[in-house]
Order: C-alpha cells, then structure tokens, then sequence
C-alpha cells in the first residue's frame, strides 16, 4: 500500500487533543514521521505511544507558541540531529469570547501571541528545513471566523484573519522556492473548544451548519493531509475552507 507522507517528516504544534491530535494519527498512518510539539509533554508523549510508529521514531518536544526562545530550542535541537521537516502545521491557537468594549489588553495580547504570533514564528524558523529541501509545506490553522467573522469575538475573529493575510502573502514570498502556504478554515468542530459552549449558542451553531452535524476532528486532518501531500504540488495561497456548508 502507497503512503502519501512516506519520507516525509512533519512539525504540529498543538498536538496533544483536538484536530491537533487527529492530524497526528492520519499523518503517522500515511507514513509520516512525526515532531509533536505543544505544552504539555506528557500528554504528547501519550498520544505518540498509540500512534503508528515510525522506523526513525517520532519526536515529542514541549513548545509554547508564544515564547520565541522555546520555538528556537526545538528548531536547534532538530538541526543538532540533522532532521530537516518537510512540512509544518501550525495548529495551536486559543478560542476566546469578548466584545471589543469588554476585552482587556491581557486577553488581546494572548489571543494574538498564540494565535499569530504561534503561527508566524515556528513558520520563520521552519523556513532553513524547506530552502535545505528545495520545497516544503506549510499549513496554517485560520477559521471560517477568521472569513466571515461572528459576534462577540472580534479579537479571535481578527487573530484569524491575520493568519489568512500571512498565509496569501507569505505563498507569493515563497511560491518560486517550491514551497507551498496554504490554511485550512475550520467550521463549527466537535473539539475541547465548542463542547464548553452553552447549549443554546452549540444549537444555535448546528443550525446553521448545511450537512446538519457537528464537524468532526478528523474532517480537518483529511483536508491537512491533502495539503502536506503532493496531490496538492500546484496549490498554494489558498484558503479551505471545512465548514459542511456553514456560510454557503
């Protein structure tokens, strides 16, 4: 059987629970090998016991998003052992609530360390791995938020944006080296995030979706998969959007 990530190896930040951890069990079943980064090592090194493993090994590496000096550790710590990735997912965000007259600066500046500034810096360092390589992939985590906005999330909505206006110039900065940038704009997904939702917003939500369920972690990770394969060799600055028909 033909793998669609055989020699290829692949950074997820983020990737303890969630779509994170769904994208880690789909790549390492296509033949990835894995470097799973987050903030939580233990809760890493859990999931990389259940994961198919990988000749090489997969990497567990704690890493928080908003600290550049943990990002550079890991990123010097990969070049030490002369592992080179492939491709980068940038997954780890935060979701949190507030009107713009409510928000206080300590909430703004988290939502935008984690959620751009998490996205931006690993990308940065990832960058010597691809030029190494002559080619790579890098997917950002954005979300239909982040395309159509909602109300009483202006900071997550506009993190989110941000992510979409890297993501669309970063591919024409890169586009000649052979390296792809493209974001993936989830729905409304069966995660940590939505199931401490209240339950009149959860319905209110699964309403509007066309398909009339809940999305599922592993609905992102079949359109990551796609992305970080070379199915998708001329595509690039684009936005997916995995919705089930949510803002048609």
């Amino acid at each position: 059987m033909i793998m669609m990530l055989q020699n290829k190896i692949v950074l997820i930040t983020g990737a303890a629970k969630g779509i994170g951890r769904a994208i880690a069990e789909l790549f390492a079943n296509e033949g990835a090998r894995l470097v799973l980064t987050g903030r939580n090592v233990e809760a890493l090194e859990t999931l990389t016991a259940t994961l198919l493993p990988h000749a090489d090994g997969h990497l567990v590496y704690t890493m928080d998003v908003r600290e550049i000096d943990s990002i550079r550790q890991v990123f010097e710590a990969l070049s030490a052992q002369k592992i080179y990735i492939d491709c980068i997912v940038n997954n780890a965000g935060i979701m949190k609530d507030a009107t713009l007259q409510m928000v206080k600066p300590e909430l703004i500046r988290d939502i935008y360390e984690t959620n751009v500034y998490g996205t931006i810096l690993p990308t940065q360092y990832a960058l010597k791995s691809f030029l190494r390589k002559r080619g790579g992939s890098v997917i950002n985590m954005t979300s239909i938020i982040g395309t159509n906005g909602n109300l009483g999330q202006t900071i997550y909505g506009s993190s989110k944006t941000a992510i979409i206006g890297f993501t669309k110039s970063l591919s024409k900065e890169l586009a000649s080296l052979n390296v792809r940038v493209n974001a993936i704009a989830p729905g409304f997904i069966d995660t940590d995030m939505t199931k401490n939702m209240d339950p009149k917003f959860y319905e209110k939500n699964l309403q509007a979706i066309g398909m009339r369920r809940i999305g599922k972690p592993e609905d992102v990770a079949k359109v990551a998969l796609f992305l970080a394969s070379d199915l998708s060799a001329y595509v690039t600055g684009q936005v997916i959007g995995v919705d089930g028909g949510m803002i048609i």
